[in-house]
Order: C-alpha cells, then sequence, then structure tokens
C-alpha cells in the first residue's frame, strides 16, 4: 500500500471519516493492508477509529474480513502493550478459527488485560464459529 493513501486514510479516521473509511473497504480490495497500520497508529483516535471500522465491517457481514483479520494477526506479537491488547480485541471481531493459535499465545502475557482480552477474543471467535 502506498504511503500517501495510508496517510490519507488515517487522516480521514483522525478526523472522524469512518463512513468514508468503509466505502473504501468495501470497494478497493489494496486499502486491506491499512488496518494493520491504522491498529498500530501512534494516535488514539485513529486507533479507535480502527476498532469502530472493523465493529462496522462485521456487522455488514463484510466478505473479506478473514482477509482483514489476517492482515493485524501479526501485531498480536507487538511490544507495544496497547497494540497487542487492540489487535487481540480486533481479532476477537472479526477474527475465524484460524486465529485461535495466534491468540492463545497471548495467554501467558505478562499484562492481565491482554490475557483477559485474549480469552474473550478466543471465546467470540469459537461462539461466532460455532
Amino acid at each position: 500500500m502506498e504511503q500517501n493513501l495510508y496517510d490519507m486514510i488515517a487522516d480521514y479516521m483522525e478526523k472522524g471519516f469512518l463512513d468514508n473509511i468503509i466505502d473504501m473497504f468495501k470497494y478497493e480490495p489494496e486499502v486491506y493492508p491499512a488496518a494493520l497500520r491504522l491498529m498500530g497508529d501512534e494516535r488514539m483516535r485513529v486507533r479507535i477509529g480502527a476498532i469502530a471500522l472493523l465493529e462496522s465491517l462485521a456487522g455488514m457481514n463484510f466478505v473479506h474480513l478473514g482477509e482483514i483479520a489476517d492482515s493485524i494477526a501479526p501485531l498480536l506479537k507487538s511490544q507495544t502493550t496497547l497494540i497487542r491488547g487492540d489487535a487481540a480485541y480486533g481479532l476477537g471481531i472479526i477474527g475465524v478459527k484460524r486465529h485461535i493459535p495466534q491468540l492463545q499465545c497471548l495467554l501467558n502475557d505478562e499484562i492481565p488485560d491482554i490475557v483477559e482480552t485474549a480469552i474473550d477474543s478466543i471465546a467470540a471467535i469459537e461462539q461466532r464459529e460455532a
């Protein structure tokens, strides 16, 4: 993904233009990798917007959620606690069964909130997949 395109998407997210970004995700598959970068952005408002994006896409049963989840999964190994937690939460929203082993790696995390989020996300995925 081009840096300029990502910068535009992140700036839109920071300004609260979620509907515009949802439309991009619905019609332009080349923006899927932006989810990874949005979740790892240094701006809190962008990361919160990224979660809202995932919730919106899940609510509309977006067919490419698995691909977006695959792009987010590497953030589970982030050194930054907030990013690890957000990624685990995001996978709970849109992840599929293949993401459970990656989430299970967080069950021994030194941060109790991360462990709790991983447990909740695993349960959410199992409930959806049942």
